[in-house]
């Protein structure tokens, strides 16, 4: 883990419940997204935060921020441990919900530093509840493992435990934990291979797509019943390669406007139909930034609103790719 571990320390409480809100409700979403996933369920955690501290004396409260941590930590790990069996019945894979950088949120929920990558917030779904609560203190805000157990109502041995088991479930995926602390250091290398990737794909070029794909690469769609698409995992390094390069399967994305976007701070693909985004996909790279890893296709409506590409930044970077787009028509 980077950097020093942070202590909640104490504060003043001689302020009033509209400067609570301002002062911690980034801090209550930046909590509540890593827990959840979805934007939606992190604003009610945060509204109902603050609805419970409007009907709570202030004076009762000896520290605001470890009571805010508190409150939506418990709403979170609730909201969880129901969603199991609502996913159960989810159409297809179950994927995070992305939040774009421009995305249009009550007050800029997050800042950019605050953004999770994509890639680190569909990691944290396998985790179990309490294991992913014990994680993203950890790891996210360097927490101690006093404070979390006081903030979890557990053991400080328990949280160690609980967070070891979180590292060693989520070995598999350690270039994207590297990559969530150095992702802006090599922005202009991302680019360029997802120029590459741009191009072959649209050319159904399996040779540049070949060189592009990590050895064990793996493909998961989201289209929540609501839009057809690839409803298993793909893992298989040919199967993944037969999907990207087929003529009969993505091919509405190939009809769409490409464009790069930043979504959970790094940038990734947007397919925009008439000025809408219709579809976003997220690449996980390999830790030397070379190859793909992980693709995650977005297709359902329910979880894009939060992703909005500006009028001039779509003509800037549409012709970037017109010469990619050429190539499918000849």
């Amino acid at each position: 883990m980077s950097g020093k571990e942070h202590r909640i320390e104490q504060e003043s409480v001689d302020v009033s419940l509209e400067e609570l809100y301002q002062r911690y409700r980034k801090y209550s979403f930046a909590i509540a997204y890593r827990m959840l996933g979805t934007v939606t369920d992190a604003e009610d955690v945060v509204q109902d935060c603050f609805v419970e501290l409007k009907n709570k004396p202030l004076d009762d409260i000896h520290n605001p921020k470890a009571y805010v941590a508190k409150m939506t930590m418990n709403r979170c790990l609730n909201l969880l441990n129901s969603a199991r069996k609502q996913r159960e019945t989810y159409v297809g894979q179950w994927l995070p919900e992305p939040l774009g950088e421009s995305a249009e949120l009550p007050a800029d929920w997050l800042e950019r530093k605050d953004m999770i990558s994509y890639a680190f917030l569909v990691l944290l779904e396998q985790l179990k509840p309490i294991e992913r609560a014990v994680f993203v203190l950890r790891e996210a805000f360097q927490y101690d493992y006093k404070d979390i157990a006081e903030l979890l109502g557990k053991t400080e041995s328990n949280c160690r435990q609980l967070f070891s088991r979180s590292r060693r479930i989520l070995s598999s995926g350690e270039s994207a934990l590297e990559a969530q602390s150095s992702r802006n250091m090599n922005n202009s290398s991302r680019i360029k291979l997802l120029e590459r990737f741009t191009t072959a794909f649209l050319a159904y070029d399996v040779t540049a797509m070949l060189e592009l794909l990590a050895e064990q690469p793996v493909f998961v769609s989201d289209g929540g019943g609501n839009v057809h698409t690839v409803m298993r995992p793909m893992v298989v390094r040919k199967g993944v390669l037969a999907l990207l390069t087929s003529r009969r399967v993505l091919t509405v994305l190939r009809e769409r406007d490409v464009f790069h976007t930043v979504i959970n701070g790094e940038v990734q693909l947007a397919f925009l139909e008439d000025g809408k985004v219709r579809e976003t996909l997220c690449l996980r790279l390999t830790p030397d930034g070379e190859h793909i890893q992980s693709f995650y296709l977005m297709v359902n409506p329910d979880k894009l609103r939060y992703i909005h590409i500006g009028q001039k930044k779509q003509h800037a970077i549409k012709s970037n790719h017109q010469n990619s787009k050429n190539l499918e028509s000849r």
